[in-house]
């Protein structure tokens, strides 16, 4: 007999053999118990979590030859046909391949007839939302008033697309993502009956892998199970996935807290040759330092064993802001990396902006900074020195008068350097600024920044975008993300450049681009000649834009 994959082996066939769903399988146990079944009922979820096999545990529920029951035998003809999936009275649709009316019509006319075995004829359609909007219309009535003999189970993994006309007819039922203990915990019982060794620390990693999904787990434990030759060890399963050690985590952030330029990417290169997924290792990075910022900041946490081994110093090393600053561009840092020039660039780059954000870095760090070499030339910047206590935050703009003073505040650590329009562009992306707050950063420039008082130009056209509390918004989100108060001031001036319309100019580049790369393709040249085809520029969107 051919080898059968875990996730189809293990698959569960009653509903006490679900990990997770309790919440679901209360509320299906106790309806079929008191017989009051409903005639639709829609399951929600991420991939892997057990939607189609509630689905499938519930026709066999309903057609066992016991009688219907939440524990159906498993030992009867109806039983093992559903569990072999030959089951006749069981239709299972997927609606991602049969997604037209004429497929929902035949679908229709089938429903009148009278189930061959059972007691009831199941539909189960899985990733119903892939139906199209005509072959939903079709359907409504049918899912409404139903034959008494017919049931619909239908699964989804994006309910948002369901029209709100099927929602109403269905009993909703949303499936949660599995914890890595939950997925762990089912890993060890199987890898037990199948007599298989295994390394802790490898089922851990593969159950934080398995990103909630049961089924991801069961798969890549079968890759697991395939590449160590029969044995699950820690080192195989890191080089699976991509990961690293946590200690490797702990020894970037001790370098990152120390201001240790060398170390960080003496590290950083070691790390590379292991060959890992630096996206991966990013990720795990930013895991480290929101369990850190827990540590930090909820009176109680503890974490796991290994955790407080790598992660307790660390928390009293480091500076809440810094966790919070960094975590963020942990975060950038891994979407950027498809546009690195190369992905180990893009990783280094980002502990290095961490490294020039570190909180009170002005001194120690920029003194061991290889670019401040004897000679070398001075750019002409204005930094950031190290501020007396701040007395108070307030917005001022040009010829007015500051809002109201907040309380006094604690001395605040040395900020980062602001070297222009470039600098402004990445202060934006670290402190996360959007709607109203964006829209002013974005159509300003910084003039200075001298002790707490950041100094923005902007457009007088622009006036509207610099109400007082934006200014207030936008002061606490920059003061948030480098770790200490500031004041913002706006003057109302000429401005030529600003990161919106650097953007725009990019925009049109690109879109320039675009229009020149179409123009100059010879397959579309030929269509023009051969068929007086046009091409209408509004159509043309540069690759990865969106219309």
């Amino acid at each position: 007999m051919s080898y059968q994959v875990l996730a189809r082996k293990w698959r569960p066939k009653q509903f006490d053999e679900l990990v997770g769903q309790e919440h679901v399988v209360k509320a299906l146990t106790h309806a079929l118990d008191s017989g009051r079944v409903h005639h639709a009922y829609l399951f929600t979820g991420t991939r892997g979590v057990g939607k189609t096999t509630i689905a499938r545990i519930f026709a066999k529920s309903l057609n066992c030859e016991k009688g219907m029951s939440a524990h159906p035998c498993g030992e009867c003809a109806i039983c093992k046909a559903v569990d072999a999936g030959r089951f006749v009275d069981l239709i299972e649709i997927d609606a991602a391949s049969n997604t037209g009316v004429d497929d929902v019509r035949e679908v229709i006319e089938n429903a009148q007839y009278a189930p061959a075995q059972g007691r009831y004829k199941v539909y189960l359609v899985d990733e119903v939302h892939m139906l199209s909007k005509s072959a939903f219309n079709a359907l409504l009535k049918t899912l409404e008033e139903p034959p008494e003999h017919v049931k619909f189970l239908l699964a989804t993994t994006d309910p948002q697309k369901l029209p709100v006309t099927v929602l109403s007819r269905c009993l909703k039922f949303g499936l949660k993502r599995l914890l890595p203990e939950q997925i762990a915990g089912q890993m060890r019982m199987i890898l037990g009956k199948e007599s298989v060794g295994f390394d802790d620390g490898a089922i851990d990693a593969l159950a934080r892998g398995a990103d909630g999904s049961l089924r991801d787990g069961l798969s890549l434990l079968d890759q697991a199970i395939a590449h160590g030759g029969g044995t699950l060890h820690v080192g195989d399963v890191r080089a699976m996935l991509g990961t690293i050690a946590d200690n490797d985590v702990g020894v970037l952030l001790q370098a990152l807290a120390e201001g240790n330029g060398k170390a960080l990417l003496d590290e950083a290169d070691r790390i590379a040759g292991l060959s890992p997924d630096f996206a991966v290792v990013l990720e795990q990075l930013a895991t480290a330092l929101h369990r850190i910022q827990l540590r930090q900041l909820v009176p109680g946490y503890a974490g796991d064993e290994a955790e407080r081994e790598v992660l307790g110093a660390l928390a009293g090393k480091l500076a809440p802001e810094d966790v919070q600053v960094w975590y963020q561009f942990a975060l950038n840092g891994r979407r950027d990396l498809p546009l690195a020039p190369d992905v180990r660039s893009g990783f280094e780059m980002t502990l290095l902006r961490m490294l020039a954000f570190r909180g009170g870095a002005d001194g120690e760090a920029r003194q061991a900074a290889p670019a401040q070499r004897e000679g070398a030339p001075t750019p002409r910047t204005t930094s950031i020195a190290s501020a007396p206590s701040a007395q108070h935050v307030g917005v001022t703009h040009a010829g007015g008068v500051a809002d109201a003073p907040e309380k006094p505040a604690k001395p605040a650590a040395a900020a980062p350097r602001i070297q222009g329009i470039a600098d402004w562009e990445m202060w934006i992306r670290a402190a996360g600024l959007g709607g109203p707050v964006g829209l002013l950063a974005q159509h300003a420039v910084p003039k200075s920044f001298e002790g707490e008082v950041l100094t923005l130009a902007l457009k007088p056209e622009h006036v509207i975008f610099s109400s007082d509390a934006v200014c207030r918004q936008l002061q606490d989100q920059l003061g948030a993300a480098i770790g200490r108060p500031l004041r913002v001031r706006i003057v109302h001036e000429a401005v030529a450049e600003t990161p919106a319309t650097r953007a725009a100019k990019a925009r049109s580049e690109e879109q320039a681009a675009a229009e020149r790369a179409l123009a100059e393709d010879p397959f579309i040249q030929d269509m023009q000649r051969q068929f007086g085809a046009q091409i209408i520029p509004e159509s043309i969107r540069p690759t990865g834009r969106q219309a």
